[in-house]
């Protein structure tokens, strides 16, 4: 009725016959103040456009107290949703590595398992021998946790609605940490940065993770299995300093929990595009991996003296 109102407050100068001042003057019997020429063919229009008001009006109830009647739903509360997030610590944004901030606290080897540990002695002798095995990264798989996050690259922090994502340049990846409160599944499929969730207590943001890809290592050369757990704290140790502590249980690997951390600082710029196919020279083969330059069909130093 109101947007009625609003369009009766002008005449209708292409069509006086459509003019709803006159339609709405006849409809509340009010014809005082209206032309008589205005008043000439209005009752079947007043009376079609009538009706189409009260489908309009009557429609939308009828189909609500249908609704009702089944099932009341609530609103989105997506501007509340969104609201919450307001009053987090603020870490939104940018973060570069700061890998001299934490040197005094750097962790030391993982203490594995004697099966782990054999497992382990050989990927060293391997390595000694042909090189350290880089098939992973010739062929673009991402590291994963925990490390996606001990790169030499930023990575960004997004809140949203029970959710923190953690957003990493290297392999593009996103570490994508549950607050809303869900439980771990209890069969996780394994992903590359596993399943996880986590709470807030005051301005630390406490996450544990279950369900890891076995492509992925706890160090170069250690590998885990399917009862890989990571619990961590995120929290400021100051406005310049985040810092992101990961503690690594797995009784088939790890004789005791492994501790590691990794510290960032503001970074004014944004995340680039980083796509790991794009110009990839790594090459593994049987005897390790190398780089190849392309230059065995065009070697631009092919005629220089030894």
């Amino acid at each position: 009725m109101i947007l009625l109102n609003r369009l009766a407050s002008k005449p209708d100068k292409i069509n006086p016959k459509l003019d709803l001042r006159a339609i709405l003057a006849t409809r509340c019997g009010k014809t005082d103040n209206v032309p008589e020429s205005m008043m000439m063919g209005f009752g079947k229009v007043s009376r079609m456009m009538a009706g189409a008001a009260l489908l309009a009006l009557v429609a939308p109830v009828a189909a609500q107290d249908d609704a009702e009647s089944e099932v009341i739903q609530p609103p989105i509360p997506r501007a509340s949703a969104y609201l919450e997030t307001v009053m987090l610590p603020d870490w939104t944004g940018s973060w570069y590595p700061d890998w001299g901030a934490l040197f005094s606290e750097r962790s030391g080897p993982a203490q594995l398992t004697p099966a782990a540990q054999a497992e382990y002695d050989d990927y060293l002798a391997r390595t000694a021998e042909g090189g350290p095995d880089q098939y992973l990264q010739a062929n673009c798989i991402p590291p994963g946790m925990p490390g996606v996050l001990q790169q030499p690259y930023p990575i960004e922090i997004l809140y949203s609605p029970g959710r923190v994502t953690i957003l990493t340049e290297a392999y593009q990846q996103p570490i994508r940490i549950y607050t809303d409160g869900r439980p771990l599944p209890e069969d996780p499929d394994l992903f590359f940065n596993g399943n996880i969730v986590g709470h807030w207590e005051g301005d630390t943001l406490v996450f544990e993770g279950v369900g890891f890809n076995l492509l992925t290592n706890i160090q170069p050369g250690i590998g885990h299995s399917e009862q890989l757990r990571i619990e961590g704290r995120i929290g400021l140790r100051n406005p310049e300093l985040l810092v992101i502590e990961m503690t690594l249980t797995d009784p088939e690997v790890l004789a005791e929990p492994f501790v590691t951390k990794v510290a960032f600082n503001p970074d004014t710029f944004p995340l680039r595009e980083w796509v790991c196919a794009e110009n990839n020279r790594l090459r593994s083969h049987e005897g390790g991996a190398n780089i190849d330059l392309g230059l065995d069909e065009d070697d631009p130093f092919a005629e220089l003296d030894d």
